[in-house]
């Protein structure tokens, strides 16, 4: 594994542990060259999977730009890397279930935004007036609307 802060590949495995979710193995590190500390992780892969962007392009799914857009949208709240981890990992394994190689990326936003209601409501609204190109107020407060009529939705549910 090469150091992500000098690029050497004199790198050590200093401890190994299954992730909350026994979804991957997550690997602490440590640089022989400059002494750098960092992490990674193991996964499995059942397939190569393809996003279909809208314009028709196809491009490899990747997994850490779904990491990034929720961090993005989380930023400053309450969730833990973890949490967004586990989230990422429900996504992955829902688009392998379904068994395509392709889909769209449409749907990839659509399970975000799904996630992103269970983990904060606040990155829920963050993630999708950008995913949604809202353009004009009005947008943002029919949206916010639908949000509240979540909201109390929820709420009782959590009553029930």
């Amino acid at each position: 594994m090469r150091c992500p802060f000098c690029q050497s590949e004199d790198t050590q495995v200093k401890d190994s542990r299954p992730t909350e979710d026994n979804s991957s193995i997550r690997r602490r590190r440590v640089c022989g060259e400059c002494g750098g500390r960092f992490t990674t992780f193991e996964r499995i892969q059942l397939r190569d999977m393809t996003v279909v962007k809208s314009d028709g392009k196809r491009q490899p799914f990747d997994r850490e730009k779904v990491i990034r857009s929720m961090q993005i949208a989380l930023q400053k709240r309450p969730i833990s890397t973890e949490q967004i981890e586990k989230a990422v990992t429900g996504i992955v394994r829902q688009l392998e279930s379904e068994g395509e190689s392709e889909f769209p990326s449409s749907h990839v936003g659509d399970l975000v935004m799904k996630a992103l209601i269970s983990l904060d409501m606040v990155g829920y609204i963050r993630f999708t007036s950008v995913y949604k190109d809202f353009r004009e107020p009005e947008d943002f407060n029919a949206f916010l609307q639908e949000v509240q009529e979540l909201q109390a939705q929820q709420a009782k549910r959590k009553k029930k």
